[in-house]
């Protein structure tokens, strides 16, 4: 395994980072700031990042087969334009509570596309904090983001046993993805919101984006929402 090397590649300084998905057409990372109610999309070659601000906090994106994106915003399943900078609301949910809103959302190998608004825990031990977002490599292993943990893990789906730790320079790591030309880098989302004056002092890349390379795996492309 060749050695493992951590950079933050964006310090976009997001309050709540999500929802990382790579987008191969485009060598570029897509990505959602919740709070800020920004979609934002990196382009790795060029290094420069585009952002569209919606109406309501936004907790995933995703890819569609049919050109542009889909996003779960509010309690809205939307169309993202993004040449257009423009949403279509396919459908909404929960209209009679106010407060409510989706916490994330996936597509799975069928083209649907699943959002909650509470999150399954995956059960770990105590030190890893809160488990958050996770994605799949090519081996069928699963890799968490530990929210408070300051790290991903991989863990074996079938038998809950814990294969690779890899600590980051944040804490508030939130999800990860695999991108790059052939998938071997893996990217990090993380948050600073709840983080105090020392604490951001001590962690001046929190709300970045991280890449992972040396990990010795390859990821699979993500799914797209066929609607």
């Amino acid at each position: 395994m060749s050695s493992i090397k951590i950079e933050c590649v964006l310090p976009e300084n997001c309050r709540c980072g999500e929802s990382p998905v790579w987008v191969e057409a485009s060598n570029s990372l897509l990505f959602v700031d919740i709070p800020a109610k920004k979609v934002c999309q990196w382009d790795s070659l060029t290094k420069q990042v585009q952002r569209v601000t919606v109406d309501a906090p936004v907790s995933s994106v995703a890819l569609r087969q049919s050109g542009g994106y889909v996003a779960t915003i509010g309690t809205k399943f939307c169309a993202l334009n993004w040449e257009e900078q423009s949403v279509i609301v396919l459908a909404t949910v929960d209209k009679d509570k106010k407060n409510n809103r989706f916490n994330d959302g996936k597509v799975d190998p069928a083209g649907r596309y699943f959002a909650a608004n509470r999150r399954s825990v995956y059960k770990l031990e105590k030190e890893e904090q809160i488990p958050d977002g996770m994605c799949i490599d090519a081996e069928g292993k699963l890799w968490v983001a530990c929210y408070n943990g300051g790290r991903v893990i991989r863990l074996d789906p079938v038998t809950g046993k814990r294969l690779q730790t890899v600590k980051l320079p944040v804490d508030k790591t939130t999800s990860c993805c695999f991108g790059g030309k052939d998938y071997s880098e893996m990217y990090v989302t993380c948050a600073r919101d709840g983080m105090d004056p020392e604490g951001l002092l001590r962690q001046p890349e929190a709300g970045g984006i991280f890449k992972i390379t040396g990990l010795g795996v390859k990821g699979i492309a993500p799914y797209s929402y066929a609607g």
